[in-house]
């Protein structure tokens, strides 16, 4: 009986302790999301480089977090800055009357009194539809220039967080293998069970980012080439644009390309319009709906459906990190239940007959 007591009281310590070590980690969730997202992506390029160099973990560890930071953080760190600062000169733009949003809608409802008539027999009124879509206009371009000044002030904080996030991802890199090892003796959920579901977090997470970031360049580059092509002013912000929305699967770049190409055609620039339209919905869309059923949906063994619903879920929950936690959280879903029906679904129903024999 007594040891009993102990054994519930260590476990209800343990379950508590760990709670408070949860909360304790929970304002460096980013960095340490990254982190482990950063050796599960990098992990065939360390095994390469590990079968190469030999057994030299450190020096393999290095070589693979500087491959990292010169393919993937060096230029996403420069992409961002460059949004902020287009961001604060489209803000400065609008503050000084140069731009505004509301003359561009104007011009677009004159070149198409149909639209308006249309909004009018679902009793939505364009002129309110008008001042909320240049209010949201106006919010975006003050959230970037908030982000530019912010970053202004707060780079020593969001220098520690990429330093914390770059220190964790190589001992991640180095000793990945043997932290999931002392993870599976510890956790109480069975070897096999707990080997499968690692293997699908990393599975999930590798096809995630890739499958999404290359998506996302893909689609913003494609986007800020043709703005830059037919001379539409702020092509590499737009293009960055494109490249974030984009993260937003069937939808994505098509919000930023379409309003364009409605304008172009209000103002009588008819084949620009068309030349944006058809190579936005041909090659543009063709690159969202092509490859990211083939980059996201087979690599997580996930229907496309429940791709798109758990990334918009995911970027609800989980802000833009969501693009990558949301498929993850819903195939971890489906693999404890692939679990569940493989182990238990196939339990014998006991009758009351069969009770009365035994």
């Amino acid at each position: 009986m007594y040891e009993k007591l102990e054994t519930r009281t260590f476990l209800a310590m343990l379950v508590g302790v760990s709670l408070a070590f949860i909360l304790l980690m929970k304002p460096f969730f980013g960095p340490i999301f990254w982190s482990v997202a950063i050796a599960l992506i990098f992990y065939p390029v360390r095994e390469a480089l590990s079968r190469r160099l030999g057994d030299r973990p450190n020096v393999v560890a290095l070589l693979t977090l500087t491959i990292c930071m010169v393919i993937v953080v060096i230029p996403v760190i420069i992409l961002v800055t460059s949004l902020i600062a287009e961001g604060l000169g489209l803000y400065q733009k609008i503050q000084s009357g140069e731009i505004q949003p509301g003359e561009y809608l104007d011009k677009i409802n004159q070149s198409f009194p149909a639209i308006e008539a249309f909004l009018a027999q679902f009793d939505i009124d364009f002129k309110e539809l008008r001042d909320r879509a240049v209010n949201a206009f106006l919010g975006g371009s003050q959230f970037l220039a908030r982000q530019a000044l912010g970053f202004g002030q707060n780079t020593f904080q969001f220098f520690l967080g990429l330093a914390l996030m770059v220190y964790l991802a190589f001992f991640l890199i180095r000793d990945g293998n043997k932290l999931v090892e002392l993870m599976i003796r510890a956790l109480p959920l069975g070897d096999e069970r707990e080997r499968l579901l690692f293997a699908k977090f990393a599975e999930v997470t590798r096809a995630t980012v890739k499958g999404n970031l290359l998506i996302a360049i893909i689609q913003g580059a494609l986007g800020g080439l043709i703005f830059w092509i037919l001379g539409i002013t702020g092509a590499l912000l737009w293009g960055v644009v494109m490249a974030i929305v984009s993260l937003i699967p069937a939808i994505g770049a098509s919000l930023v390309w379409v309003p364009v190409a409605i304008y172009l055609a209000a103002v009588g620039d008819v084949i620009p319009a068309i030349v944006l339209t058809a190579f936005g919905a041909i090659v543009i869309g063709l690159a969202d709906n092509v490859l990211r059923p083939i980059l996201v949906g087979r690599d997580t063994k996930l229907p496309d459906y429940i791709v798109l619903l758990s990334t918009l879920g995911g970027i609800v929950m989980f802000g833009i990190n969501g693009f990558v936690m949301g498929p993850l959280v819903a195939a971890l879903f489906m693999a404890f239940w692939g679990i569940f029906i493989r182990e238990f679904g196939e339990v014998p129903v006991v009758t009351v007959d069969q009770e009365s024999d035994q």
